[in-house]
């Protein structure tokens, strides 16, 4: 069985779902950082540019957002009680974009991905509402029950129902919770999402662009929300404020959940408690250990994720393949655990160690498959090349862990790796070299950091001094810990 555990503090929510008793998602939300996915917005549109068949939507954010034309909804944009202009309808399933939209006009829009890096939010005209059991799509007439939901029987119950039930001309997806939820329950979600969208509509007829229209749930209803599936046998919260907000929202919308929302009084603190600090200091380490003594590196890129797996201390006790083979079923595991705990998302190459036969590797790609599956992000996996390398996407809507915990190195600027000390002292003695004709006769001192002036004055003092002789001028090496290692300063006395 599964838990809930959700951290309040004034500065920072954060939400742990732990797994037979370890960390298995890990989500934090800060008022000043909150996320903007599932917001919904008044936006002007900014430019139109046909050949990328996309448009920048101004929402009010620091940067403008990006609409692409497979994302319009021209049942939405003709809505003229909303936009103060009439569409055509010709053409809706791919209409030209710069036949929809024009610069200056405005526009309901939602956010699906955050801004992530210099790219601003991405957005779609297909609005959706979720509720606990269900999915609003007022701007599609579909029905659709989630994959998860396998039983076929129970796939044809919810869709009945659902269609017994839905006003004519609305569009709803049943969610993984709505597994045997019976129709009062699905009848007060439906009633209840019918009229958050009255709501929505009548204030973005109100309101000039841009404006927020509707926002999403904070993080501790959200884990609710989306997170309460029936693996989870009880949420706990620390604080008494949120507890009580909690229950106030499962009261409307899952009154059975009542009896598995726990308050945790302090001390000790909740995640102290249940042992999730310890995880957590470990949770974005770039070398994560299998308990076989192999290893996988994780190394997030600019466009992708790479991830490499290598034995380490594991020799095994079998042949070869037979070694490789369970360090790489034993990483595969590893793997779609981190990409689920760290929240990675977009293109993925993961680089296993070379098998040499087709059904080693074959045995690896089926595991990693089943693994994700308990994903609930979606997951697209090609099968293992001849030099074991998967490739592989994972669904990104926010940022990961990295963005939201991380920031750029200030000393070596996101490289990763800095001048070794070695090439700083030889930057030294060119710089010397050019100034030497300058500095005859006289004193140069040379400040530097206390690790420079060390191999300076001992490992490379022979070049050092040959500079000195060759261009007449002595030198002092000055220890300034203030100074970065790659820093320099010369004074001449």
């Amino acid at each position: 069985m599964a838990e809930l555990l959700i951290n309040y503090a004034p500065y920072e929510t954060r939400v742990a779902l732990l797994e037979d008793g370890s960390l298995a998602e890990f989500y934090l939300e800060r008022p000043r950082e909150r996320g903007c996915v599932g917001n919904i917005y008044k936006g002007r549109v900014v430019m139109v540019l046909p050949g990328m068949r996309a448009a920048f939507i101004d929402i009010g954010l620091a940067r403008t957002a990006f609409l692409y034309g497979g994302d319009l909804c021209p049942k939405l944009l003709d809505m003229e009680d909303l936009f103060g202009e009439e569409i055509s309808r010709q053409n809706l399933k791919a209409p030209p974009i710069e036949d929809v939209l024009k610069p200056g006009q405005e526009i309901l829009v939602q956010v699906v991905k955050e801004p992530i890096g210099n790219k601003g939010a991405r957005l779609t005209t297909n609005i959706t509402l979720a509720g606990r059991y269900l999915v609003y799509l007022p701007t599609m007439q579909h029905i659709g029950i989630s994959r998860k939901i396998s039983n076929e029987e129970e796939r044809k119950r919810l869709k009945e129902l659902i269609d017994g039930l839905r006003p004519p001309n609305t569009g709803w997806i049943a969610r993984t919770v709505a597994l045997e939820a019976q129709e009062e329950e699905l009848k007060a979600e439906m009633k209840f999402l019918l009229s958050l969208w009255e709501d929505i509509q009548k204030r973005a007829s109100r309101v000039p662009a841009p404006a927020l229209i509707y926002e999403d749930l904070d993080i501790s209803l959200r884990a609710v929300r989306d997170l309460m599936v029936r693996e989870v046998s009880s949420l706990v919260v620390d604080n008494r404020e949120v507890y009580e907000k909690i229950l106030s929202y499962v009261e409307h919308m899952a009154p059975h959940l009542k009896g598995c929302i726990k308050l945790h009084e302090p001390p000790p603190d909740i995640f102290e408690a249940y042992g999730v600090e310890v995880d957590l200091k470990r949770l974005l380490s770039r070398k994560v250990w299998l308990k076989s003594g192999g290893f996988i590196v994780i190394e997030p890129c600019e466009a992708f994720c790479a991830i490499d797996v290598n034995t380490g201390r594991f020799v095994g006790k079998d042949d070869l393949e037979e070694t490789v083979l369970r360090t790489n079923l034993e990483a595969a595991k590893e793997i779609a655990y981190q990409l689920r705990l760290r929240n990675i998302g977009g293109l993925i190459i993961i680089d296993f160690i070379d098998m040499q036969r087709a059904e080693s590797r074959e045995k690896v790609y089926e595991a990693l498959k089943q693994y994700l599956s308990r994903d609930r992000a979606k997951t697209n996996v090609r099968p293992m090349s001849e030099f074991g390398v998967i490739e592989m996407t994972r669904e990104r809507r926010r940022e990961s862990l990295y963005a939201l915990l991380m920031e750029t190195c200030p000393f070596c600027q996101g490289d990763g790796l800095i001048k070794s000390k070695r090439t700083i002292c030889y930057e030294i003695f060119r710089r010397l070299e050019r100034m030497g004709p300058h500095v005859k006769e006289k004193i140069v001192a040379i400040n530097v950091h206390p690790e420079i002036a060390q191999v300076l004055t001992g490992e490379e003092i022979e070049f050092l001094e040959d500079i000195e002789k060759r261009f007449s001028f002595e030198a002092e090496v000055h220890e300034d810990p203030e100074l970065l290692p790659w820093e320099f300063k010369f004074f001449i006395k």
